[in-house]
């Protein structure tokens, strides 16, 4: 399964978890179906909880800002919700949607946008702080004049999510366990990715090979093909041959060689054939561990 696949198949939990009996406090016990936790047992962190309407005309507006079919006018209903509720706790989720529409249009410059809306609402939110990190990494060219502090934003950004991604997402009761950890697992594997790459850009080739090691082995089970790629060239650049051709050889497996990073993938590894001199090795279904 594509990872886009399967973000898409858990963002519900984080999205909708909206409490809908509006007006009222926010629960003091356990939730329901969950038990407290045993005497003498570690406590799992706290999750956040949902957000709620405090009135009824608030979560109708709420709902109606919701319907909207398109980017561009969810943003304007977004807007126009926040701007007539400035204190709900609902504006978040609106911005969070935003944000997600304007990344599968792969508008960048919107994505970033409403990302950066987003965390003025809330500073902690993971897939926020990955979100706009990514961008951020993504288009930073060597030539701009705030490259520097651009990456340091970005870095920033990526590992205050490592953190927030176990006490900041919201999920509504009953939610099962392994989507819950999916999704957290995507989330931290983004981050390492994104701080990988940027360490990569900046020449720091070791670095870059430790985090987007620490990113692979976060979500093991869907390997992002370009991040696997950027660990093969990252042990090529300090020449770490055989290492390389292995991780390559797994770029190729995970790609089409009609795609541009299929076709890079194919590149790396006949040019790092040449260089070791033999077949490639035996394939394996994940790439190593760095040692």
């Amino acid at each position: 399964m594509k990872r886009a696949a399967v973000i898409l198949g858990i963002l519900s939990l984080a999205t909708w978890a909206v409490a809908q009996n509006t007006g009222q406090a926010a629960p003091q016990t356990p939730v329901t179906g969950q038990a407290a936790p045993a005497a003498g047992t570690a406590a799992q962190p706290a999750a956040k909880r949902p957000p709620q309407a405090k009135t009824q005309p608030e979560f109708d507006a709420y709902k109606a800002a919701a319907a909207s079919t398109d980017a561009a006018s969810f943003e304007k209903a977004t807007d126009d919700f926040a701007t007539k509720f400035p204190d709900s706790e609902l504006r978040g989720l609106l911005y969070k949607n935003a944000m997600r529409q304007y990344q599968a249009a792969n508008n960048a410059e919107k994505t970033e946008a409403m990302g950066r809306k987003l965390l003025a609402i809330d500073g902690d939110d993971p897939e926020a702080l990955t979100t706009v990190a990514e961008v951020i990494a993504e288009r930073t060219r060597d030539s701009d004049l705030d490259r520097d502090q651009r990456f340091d934003e970005a870095v920033k950004m990526a590992q205050k999510a490592t953190t927030t991604v176990d006490t900041d997402i919201s999920v509504p009761a009953n939610t099962p366990q392994d989507k819950i950890d999916a999704y957290k697992a995507l989330l931290r594997s983004n981050a390492y990715s994104i701080i990988g790459t940027i360490e990569y850009k900046k020449d720091n080739f070791a670095g870059a090979q430790t985090d987007l090691q620490k990113s692979i082995d976060a979500f093991p089970s869907s390997p992002d093909p370009v991040v696997v790629l950027r660990l093969a060239l990252a042990l090529d650049k300090q020449q770490k041959y055989p290492e390389a051709l292995k991780v390559a050889t797994r770029a190729v497996e995970l790609t089409q060689d009609s795609t541009v990073v299929g076709t890079t993938a194919r590149r790396e590894r006949d040019r790092l054939q040449q260089l070791t001199g033999g077949a490639p090795p035996a394939q394996s279904t994940t790439p190593p561990s760095k040692n």
